[in-house]
């Protein structure tokens, strides 16, 4: 197919540095003719955008481990599509791919970080969760820093988000006993009654500390972090000896206006000889391919189950469905489907 003017591409651009939640005035919706791919390149139709707590740090300006999306750039996301013209030979016309193609209808891309998915295997939206980044933060997070053994206790916060309801299932996969942190008594019978959780603490209405001595009596082995703040704080307080604490993410800090408030009780750290280590799924690439096999099987064997929160709607719903990852609304992994 030609391409040129035919079609045109709808994006979303960075226009302001956000403080605090982002704002409608923060984005600058943009509409351009879409142009098509030069040799060694392929067009990609989108179909599902992947919306995660991380975008909201990668709106900040300064020193992390990505760079900041600058001001004027198309908004950096995940997204899956479908090849409609392609001007490379590994890819071909009707190929579903997965990869960082940012917040807009159409992408051109070169190939390099994009993969090929199957819609046979699982469902499109599955591959930006469970068999995506969050399904490869929550496999290596836990198993390569967290280290778990049969029989010990891993407690996750943010237990009913895209990460944590996968790192829970893997720990319970690896016979560990696993209490789940969440707000709300719908997603704690979700962990328990549906994904295998042996506990859930919900945060809004319980006292973590107090839950935590009843569920987890001989100490946290291994504690998978989502959220940060006085979550982490109280877990500290809980370790056993030679813990190991996996710092995923801090969704409770993004949007602080404050600076970001670090933990008071770290000295447990000391006193049981615990461990705490950041974790950025990026550095695993090289061996995505073999855990995503891995975690296939789990969900074919039925091992493994997901629970994804897609909304769809037309791409002009992105600012709003950004917003409900902060507000607790979503359930899982949370996608923005902009068209089939």
């Amino acid at each position: 197919m030609s391409t040129g003017t035919e079609l045109t591409n709808h994006q979303f651009r960075l226009a302001a540095r956000p403080s605090g939640l982002p704002k409608p005035t923060d984005w600058e919706y943009r509409a351009q003719p879409v142009a098509g791919p030069a040799d060694g390149e392929f067009l990609v139709e989108i179909s599902h955008l992947s919306l995660d707590p991380a975008m909201r740090g990668w709106m900040n300006a300064g020193k992390s481990y990505i760079p900041p999306v600058e001001i004027g750039e198309v908004m950096r996301a995940g997204a899956i599509g479908r090849v409609i013209e392609s001007r490379n030979p590994r890819f071909a016309v009707g190929d579903h791919v997965s990869g960082t193609f940012g917040v807009q209808e159409y992408a051109v891309s070169d190939g390099r970080e994009v993969r090929k998915v199957d819609p046979d295997v699982a469902p499109l939206a599955t591959y930006l969760g469970a068999l995506g980044m969050p399904g490869m933060t929550a496999y290596f997070g836990l198993l390569d820093i967290g280290r778990p053994k049969a029989g010990q206790t891993v407690v996750v916060s943010g237990a009913a988000g895209a990460v944590g309801s996968v790192t829970g299932q893997i720990a319970k996969i690896h016979g560990c006993r696993v209490v789940g942190i969440a707000g709300g008594a719908e997603k704690c019978r979700l962990l328990t009654d549906e994904l295998g959780f042996d506990a859930a603490i919900d945060y809004k209405a319980e006292d973590v500390k107090a839950a935590l001595r009843e569920h987890a009596p001989d100490g946290v082995d291994v504690y998978f972090d989502n959220v940060g703040g006085d979550i982490l704080d109280t877990v500290l307080t809980r370790l056993a000896r030679g813990a190991r604490i996996v710092i995923c993410g801090a969704i409770s800090q993004y949007n602080n206006t404050e600076p970001v408030r670090g933990p008071a009780n770290y000295m447990s750290l000391l006193v049981h000889r615990a461990s705490m280590t950041g974790m950025v799924v990026f550095d695993y690439a090289d061996r995505f391919r073999a855990a995503s096999a891995e975690m296939a099987g789990w969900l074919a064997d039925g091992r493994l189950k997901v629970r994804e929160h897609v909304v769809e709607a037309g791409l002009e719903a992105f600012p709003d469905t950004l917003l409900s990852l902060f507000s607790g609304d979503n359930v899982g992994k949370l996608v923005l489907k902009i068209r089939d």
